[in-house]
């Protein structure tokens, strides 16, 4: 396969990979090595053949429309434990860099980026454990542009483009997700996690007021109680009965109908 080698600064520690195309930016980084070790590597694709989202399911992406890339870091002195926050800090680098654009942008738990009741972003987080510690990570995002026609099944996509009314230089959102990033990772190198998960919780899709639920016992309404440094999601119901799971153990439904948005 042929590609290009970027750095965003001089610094030794970072390389980033252009792609035209890639079965997907997550499986690349799995097989690449680089001839001098790394401590974070940027992969970004224009299309992908076969991106994936949770549980597998597909990445719907028009060629050069939107923003693919997966990062790989090496947080070894995270606990595996601990490893939610990973999520929590690139989930928080992306909903921070929208806002730029304008309202209404939040995170969906776990780690989904929803604009109003619509989703703009996934991603697909892949660790791989040494003991209690994690020996490598994989950040794979699909953010949503400047694509304008979706022609999936997925019922609720939205792209940048389409909330801004304007199209956008795909570079720039990326230079400044990573940098938001970076910051972050600089606090988690630091064990210092719980100004993430502060601003994770001021994050939330659905942080406030009582909204639909279902798991595998039925439909209930309830308001969000707290994430876990686990990453559970705990859920107050009407009754003030606490409810914890962990993900695709509950969904959250539309106000008025019981459409699954968890899965896509």
């Amino acid at each position: 396969m042929d590609y290009a080698l970027y750095t965003l600064d001089d610094s030794p520690w970072f390389e980033w990979i252009q792609l035209a195309s890639a079965d997907s930016t997550n499986n690349f980084l799995k097989h690449y090595h680089p001839v001098t070790p790394k401590d974070m590597t940027l992969a970004t694709a224009e299309y992908q053949t076969a991106g994936r989202g949770q549980a597998g399911h597909p990445w719907e992406s028009e060629t050069g429309k939107n923003l693919l890339f997966s990062l790989k870091i090496h947080p070894r002195e995270i606990n595996a434990a601990r490893q939610f926050v990973i999520s929590q800090a690139i989930a928080l680098a992306v909903c921070e860099t929208l806002a730029e654009y304008g309202d209404g942008f939040s995170i969906k738990w776990p780690n989904d980026i929803y604009w109003q009741d619509r989703k703009i972003c996934g991603m697909l987080i892949e660790n791989t454990l040494m003991g209690q510690h994690i020996e490598d990570c994989i950040i794979g995002v699909g953010l949503n542009v400047n694509q304008t026609v979706f022609r999936s099944d997925a019922p609720n996509p939205v792209s940048l483009c389409q909330v801004t009314g304007k199209t956008h230089e795909t570079v720039f959102i990326l230079a400044a997700v990573i940098k938001r990033f970076k910051n972050f990772w600089q606090k988690l190198q630091k064990e210092d996690t719980d100004e993430i998960a502060r601003h994770y919780a001021s994050r939330l899709y659905r942080r406030e007021g009582f909204h639909r639920y279902e798991d595998s016992d039925g439909c209930f309404e309830a308001e969000i109680h707290e994430v876990e440094p686990s990453g559970h999601l705990v859920l107050a119901d009407r009754n003030g009965r606490l409810r914890r799971y962990a993900f695709k153990e509950v969904r959250f439904l539309a106000p008025n109908d019981k459409q699954d948005f968890s899965n896509l």
